[in-house]
């Protein structure tokens, strides 16, 4: 009877290669692969969600526009319009603040918060 336990035992590389994972995380790079895939997963999802509140932002635009126009010159329609688009203006300075103050943040602590992949492969040196 074949030993098979002892064999791949003694196989310091078993069978005939060596294994590695799969897709990007199982690269040869390693720790770096993941880094770098967890880079583009967190800059393309803050860029989705700022073109997102872009987007957002223009349609509450237009819509209190038309809303203001439609309005016929009755007071509440009009306050409601003025209403839904001062809420635009200040949720696109709501995004852009928020962009602003967490690289401020960063900068100040010395943290590169906005660029993941430098901020985790310098905490594992």
């Amino acid at each position: 009877m074949i030993n098979v336990m002892g064999l791949i035992a003694q196989n310091p590389q078993p069978l005939g290669g060596v294994f590695s994972g799969i897709g990007a995380l199982g690269g040869p790079k390693g720790q770096e692969g993941a880094v770098n895939l967890f880079q583009k997963v967190i800059s393309t999802t803050i860029g989705v969600m700022t073109v997102v509140a872009g987007i957002w932002f223009i349609f509450i635009l237009f819509t209190g526009a038309f809303a203001v126009i439609n309005s016929g010159g009755d007071e509440g329609k009009l306050k409601a319009a003025r209403g839904r688009i001062t809420t635009g203006i200040i949720g696109l300075a709501v995004v852009i603040g928020g962009v602003f103050l967490v690289s401020l943040v960063g900068g100040l602590f010395g943290l590169s918060i906005l660029n993941p992949a430098e901020f985790i492969l310098g905490i594992w040196g």
